[in-house]
């Protein structure tokens, strides 16, 4: 009942509880109306006793039986059905069951049985003889009536009582079937009309959850109708409550997404005033190693100078390359060879570093997907970068690709030390530095010599693959870190065109 709608448990709430009053009044209305005539038939019975040898009832010297039956006498005035049985010390004397034209004929052996069973201090007892069910009631005769141990039993046919008794269980049958399908059908609509503002509130509250609030510029457009938020009922207190968190969240998405916008416009201007004297203080130190004669001490400063400057000024080109993609400033999509990137990307991470181990997984025809031809090497780039400034010397890492489903599937998979669960959710926010998370064992060398991460590599690689229609996620566990990147794969011209131009000789292999 738990798992039901709201709706439904009142509606089965409601029958249940009807039909127990029903069931309820059924009972007592059989019991009553079967009290009521089993009395108006234990009182026919005194006067049918009483007609059977004396007009007023069994008294002391009345009951003179003519040998050889009941006399007939005895039987007017007695309603067919009646049945009298005269026994002396257990044997029958006399019986009689009048019949339908007044006339009377003895009873059977059977019914003759279970008739002699009846005690007289019993009273009124049902009996189920050949012809029906009956009651009956034994009576003691005195010693003035007949001799020592004559009893008397009469009975009257219980077929009215058992046919009212049944009329009236199928009456209330009836009747309390009728009510509850009634009450069901008009019960139901009642709730569901009562229900329906419940189901207005659960719409709106769906369709909130199902917008985009997580990034961007955020408008909540879906409210609760007017007629469902007002205080007039509780439905639509919640209503009216529902609505001003709306607003409520709504007003503060818009604040997120000024403030966010401020942020990144002064991370804009920051980094484009940056790059002028970046590029001077990178000039003047390559002039001054290259001309001046300096000491070891002072050419090592300068050395150390230079490499900060060209670090600070790859950051710089992150954080322009970030804000180009927020402002949506891209390159023209084309029909890009990934097949192609993937490998001159490799190549260049080879020579990068010669340290590891570098494999490809390639299918045999070359893999068109649109976008653009810049971005997706820019992903390509980082996420091999990335695959080997955090892992240690002699890391084995593979790149595969294959076609599924319509959909291009690149994976990135090295063998390192694994990336520290607790940075997997944020991996791929701005900042988020990648070379903590890596869980380096105690006396690697891995990180030794190469320059720190900035954080925003991988940002980099969502931006960009958001951009052009695709995704990327992560799982890790030592020994095995896997990026997997999903692109939509370009229409089959494409491909064909992208194969034959391999089968030139246009593709470098």
């Amino acid at each position: 009942m738990r798992n039901r709608h709201l709706r439904t448990r009142l509606i089965l709430a409601t029958l249940a509880l009807l039909t127990a009053i029903c069931v309820a009044i059924g009972v007592f209305s059989h019991v009553a109306m079967s009290s009521y005539l089993t009395g108006e038939i234990d009182g026919g019975l005194t006067h049918a006793a009483g007609r059977a040898g004396f007009p007023d009832g069994p008294r002391p010297g009345d009951i003179k039986p003519p040998a050889g039956g009941v006399n007939p006498e005895n039987a007017a005035g007695q309603r067919p059905g009646t049945l009298n049985v005269l026994f002396r010390d257990g044997q029958v004397q006399n019986s009689a069951l009048v019949q339908d034209d007044g006339s009377t004929e003895p009873l059977s052996a059977e019914d003759l049985t279970l008739l002699g069973s009846v005690d007289p201090a019993s009273g009124p007892t049902d009996l189920v003889l050949s012809s029906g069910r009956y009651r009956v009631v034994a009576a003691d005769l005195p010693a003035q009536a007949g001799p020592e141990g004559t009893v008397l039993v009469t009975g009257l046919s219980t077929a009215e009582r058992d046919s009212a008794l049944a009329s009236l269980d199928i009456t209330m049958a009836g009747l309390s079937l009728a009510g509850l399908l009634t009450t069901g059908l008009v019960g139901t609509i009642i709730i569901r009309r009562s229900l329906r503002p419940l189901e207005e509130l659960a719409a709106v509250a769906n369709s909130v959850s199902q917008l985009p609030l997580e990034s961007g510029e955020v408008e909540v457009p879906v409210r609760v109708p007017p007629a469902v938020s007002h205080p007039g009922s509780e439905v639509g207190t919640v209503g009216l409550a529902l609505n001003k968190m709306i607003d409520h969240v709504t007003n503060a998405l818009r604040a997120r997404h000024a403030s966010e916008t401020k942020v990144r416009q002064f991370v804009a201007d920051a980094s484009h005033e940056l790059r002028t004297p970046l590029t001077a203080i990178r000039g003047y130190t390559e002039l001054v190693l290259d001309r001046a004669q300096v000491d070891p001490t002072e050419r090592a400063a300068l050395e150390r100078v230079d490499s900060e400057s060209k670090r600070m000024s790859a950051l710089v080109e992150d954080l322009l390359l970030l804000a180009r993609l927020d402002e949506g400033q891209r390159g023209e999509p084309t029909e890009v060879d990934l097949t192609e990137l993937i490998i001159e990307a490799t190549s260049d991470a080879q020579v990068t570093a010669p340290d590891y181990e570098w494999k490809l997984e390639l299918p045999e025809d070359p893999v068109v997907v649109p976008g653009v031809d810049d971005e997706l090497r820019q992903v390509l780039i980082n996420l091999l970068s990335n695959a080997h400034k955090h892992t240690p010397p002699g890391t084995r890492v593979v790149t595969a690709l294959q076609v599924a489903d319509g959909r291009v599937w690149l994976t990135v998979t090295d063998n390192g030390p694994g990336i520290d669960p607790a940075f997997l959710d944020t991996i791929f926010s701005r900042f988020s530095r990648a070379d903590t998370a890596r869980t380096v064992p105690a006396g690697s060398t891995a990180g030794k010599g190469k320059s720190g991460s900035s954080g925003l590599g991988l940002a980099i690689v969502q931006a960009l693959l958001e951009a052009n229609g695709g995704t990327v996620s992560v799982d890790s566990e030592p020994g095995c870190t896997r990026f997997t990147v999903v692109l939509p794969l370009a229409v089959a011209d494409d491909q064909t065109v992208s194969q034959e131009r391999h089968k030139n000789g246009q593709f470098r292999a």
